[in-house]
């Protein structure tokens, strides 16, 4: 593939870039730290059985998958509970005047009218993301040129 063609047609790029932000993001729930360097709120489960934080059963480090196309990279979840994980938020019943009731790690229960998430973000672009995704771009033309 020369450079006229990596121009015309960015698709295997656009497949490496997807597939290393696929590999990173599933990397943070090994380190627990999000894309910007800083580690994540240790889950009171995590606190009392052990464990890692978001990977008590590993369904939504699972969960992430990458897709691409001639001009665009995308990884992420499908998972319902991915986007309060990410952003953090406050979860309340459906139910005006209802309660929240959880299984705490010690085994008893607890009901709450209200349960506040920190934010745990696991998807984005590191600075080392960065770098790492510059030289995939310079591979592959220094490859497309030579």
């Amino acid at each position: 593939m020369g450079l006229v063609d990596l121009g015309e047609d960015t698709a295997p790029v656009m497949r490496d870039l997807a597939a290393y932000g696929e590999a990173s993001t599933r990397e943070r729930f090994e380190t627990e730290i999000g894309p910007d360097g800083k580690p994540w709120k240790k889950s009171l489960r995590a606190m009392i059985t052990g464990g890692k934080t978001l990977t008590k059963a590993g369904h939504l480090g699972n969960s992430i998958a990458s897709d691409s196309g001639r001009d665009w990279a995308a990884w992420g979840s499908n998972m319902i509970y991915a986007r309060i994980h990410q952003l953090g938020g406050e979860i309340k019943p459906k139910v005006p005047g209802g309660m929240l009731r959880f299984r705490l790690a010690n085994g008893g229960f607890i009901s709450v009218a209200k349960v506040t998430m920190p934010a745990r973000p696991y998807l984005g672009v590191s600075e080392e993301d960065e770098t790492e995704m510059i030289a995939l771009i310079q591979r592959r033309i220094s490859g497309a040129a030579a």
